[in-house]
């Protein structure tokens, strides 16, 4: 009898902690809806959902890499030079001195060139920890400062201003990207639904989805049985760069302006949306749904403590909170984990 009703609790608390971001995203509402004037309104609404679309790109690629093992570093610097990229391209096109000619593109080229250059830089972090056995921190954290320094290289510092575009190059409808709609939603939700469709369905429903699993949740065994672990870890992090690109555009378009600092810290909350989503430090687990909803738990909580008045740094510390909580959680629930697999088996014996 104590055995089914220490059986019945174990059941309840991995209920709860399996749906803690729902219940985390619910309380979150509740409680700014009633301490912050205003954040019900339609007009907030849409400006919400716009930040948590930037967080939640930065999430899905950094799940991918987390359920792996690894860690992402660059992300924030990948955005600020993907946004100068792009700023680059509209304002100056490319110059070809010796021929004595401008090549400008147009905005699709333009977005297909930045997007091609976060991969890149995602491709340089799977080649250092996949070929050259860098530990995943240290090669995101050298490729961190290595994009931050070519971002304020590319306008030595300063901003690239008034990136309106030109009907003559095509390049006028690059400020749609961050300001458009379809059918009342911003065009950058429209996004976030495909990318995390495609990240969903990738983890699912995909050979590949079950490899990124099996590396994360034993390495060694999923190279005796055949996974190519390398070329898995690579995917991982290029897809990753392809999402900070597609922030970087975003975010220049918005503004219509581009500056090398964008991004920063912008991995911290990333990090935080996919451990709060229920992505394993350890690697492993994770699931793109939890990750896009931790991300609405953080974009959530920073518009509202913004429109409660609290100064950024007490929203740095309870950012930095949040982190260890969900971190903690996580390691409660594994050990609940662990607890009911000895109950099954003792039932079973």
């Amino acid at each position: 009898m104590e055995a089914a009703g220490a059986g019945r609790n174990v059941s309840i608390g991995m209920l709860l902690l399996k749906g803690r971001t729902f219940i985390a995203l619910i309380a979150v509402i509740v409680f700014f809806s009633f301490a912050a004037p205003n954040f019900l309104s339609p007009a907030n609404l849409v400006i919400m959902s716009e930040h948590v679309a930037l967080n939640a790109f930065l999430a899905i690629g950094m799940t991918f890499v987390i359920i792996t093992g690894g860690i992402d570093l660059s992300v924030g610097s990948i955005v600020g030079l993907c946004g100068m990229v792009a700023g680059y391209l509209v304002l100056n096109g490319i110059d070809l001195g010796p021929v004595g000619y401008t090549v400008f593109f147009n905005t699709y080229e333009i977005v297909l060139i930045t997007l091609g250059v976060g991969i890149l830089v995602g491709l340089v972090n799977g080649l250092l920890i996949t070929k050259l056995n860098v530990a995943p921190f240290i090669a995101t954290l050298g490729t961190l400062y290595v994009a931050r320094g070519l971002a304020l290289l590319s306008s030595d510092g300063g901003t690239f201003p008034n990136l309106s575009g030109k009907e003559a190059y095509g390049t006028a409808s690059y400020p749609w990207i961050g300001s458009g709609n379809i059918l009342g939603i911003p065009f950058s939700i429209w996004m976030l639904i495909v990318v995390g469709c495609l990240a969903a369905y990738i983890a699912q429903r995909t050979p590949l989805g079950r490899h990124i699993y099996a590396v994360g949740g034993n390495e060694r065994a999923a190279a005796l049985s055949g996974v190519k672990v390398d070329r898995v870890k690579l995917f991982v992090y290029m897809f990753s760069g392809f999402c900070a690109a597609i922030v970087g555009i975003v975010i220049s378009s918005q503004l219509v302006a581009a500056h090398p600092a964008t991004g920063e810290t912008f991995e911290l909350n990333a990090i935080a949306a996919a451990v709060l989503g229920g992505t394993s430090m350890s690697g492993g687990r994770g699931r793109i749904a939890g990750t896009i909803v931790g991300a609405f738990v953080i974009g959530i909580l920073s518009d509202g403590l913004v429109m409660m008045g609290v100064s950024s740094f007490w929203q740095t510390v309870i950012k930095g909170v949040v982190i260890i909580a969900a971190v903690v959680v996580d390691q409660f629930q594994q050990r609940l984990q662990q607890r009911a697999a000895l109950q099954r088996q003792a039932a079973l014996g």
